[in-house]
């Protein structure tokens, strides 16, 4: 066996050291796809711009375990088909520390598989309903809601039986996307147990650009509520259509992504 001598040992010391800071300022990197193209694009770069506020707070303050935070991020265009190659490519490629997202439920359902394949740990952000098919328990989701999409527009239902006289008539209707799939069927259930009677449902695609036509038919119903489950250009389309046509039922909302229009 070797002896070290003294400055042999201070040498050794001094690299151990070095190679310790070195190895603690490597940022932790977090990964991600979010939605800053594409019909989800407005709110997609609102989530971008919070979490890297986040992540100037976090670094100003010394980073997290000493070490300084770094977001790995790529647009996936609000296309449930681009995600699994993104998360692919954050995990074999990026090989980050964490993972976060997608933002969408569209996406997170569709970036699932490749994330459970990994065994990979994610923070859906304000997916509803995204894991009921996979059951997954690594998958965590940002929805103050819940994991039920029934959840998600109870309140509108307690809150329309508040209206005088009491309203018995509603309609359902959204894109024919994930999210508006999810939040109408909790939303069906819904007017089920509170008595209501579904008068007209309808969904549409989502590069849909015209919607007075499926206000006018929804307005012959004559329902007294609209519960929406949208994303935010087919939200400032429904919208503009009503007040063109003058649809004016006792409420009109629920599940409406969007924009200040």
């Amino acid at each position: 066996m070797g002896i070290c001598k003294s400055g042999q040992l201070v040498a050794l010391a001094t690299y151990l050291a070095w190679a310790g800071a070195a190895l603690a300022a490597d940022p932790v990197s977090i990964g991600l796809s979010i939605s800053l193209t594409g019909p989800t694009a407005p709110a997609g770069k609102q989530v971008l711009a919070g979490l890297e506020i986040w992540r100037d707070d976090v670094n100003a303050k010394g980073g997290l375990l000493g070490r300084p935070v770094e977001l790995v991020y790529y647009d996936d265009q609000a296309n449930p088909a681009n995600a699994p190659g993104i998360y692919a490519k954050l995990i074999g490629v990026d090989k980050v520390d964490l993972l976060i997202g997608p933002y969408s439920t569209n996406v997170s359902a569709a970036a699932l598989p490749a994330i459970i394949q990994n065994k990979r740990m994610t923070v859906g952000i304000f997916g509803l309903g995204a894991n009921k098919e996979y059951k997954y328990a690594k998958y965590f989701s940002m929805n103050s809601q819940g994991a039920s999409p029934r959840n998600y527009s109870r309140g509108f239902f307690q809150l329309a039986l508040q209206q005088q006289p009491k309203p018995a008539r509603v309609a359902l209707v959204g894109a024919d996307v994930e999210f508006s799939r999810n939040a109408l069927d909790g939303a069906r259930e819904n007017a089920k147990e509170f008595g209501f009677e579904v008068v007209f449902e309808r969904s549409y695609p989502l590069a849909n650009t015209e919607y007075a036509t499926i206000v006018r038919s929804m307005q012959a119903a004559t329902p007294d509520v609209v519960y929406a489950a949208t994303l935010p250009v087919d939200t400032v389309g429904l919208v503009r259509a009503a007040s063109e046509v003058q649809f004016k039922p006792k409420l009109f909302g629920g599940a409406f992504l969007g924009r200040n229009i």
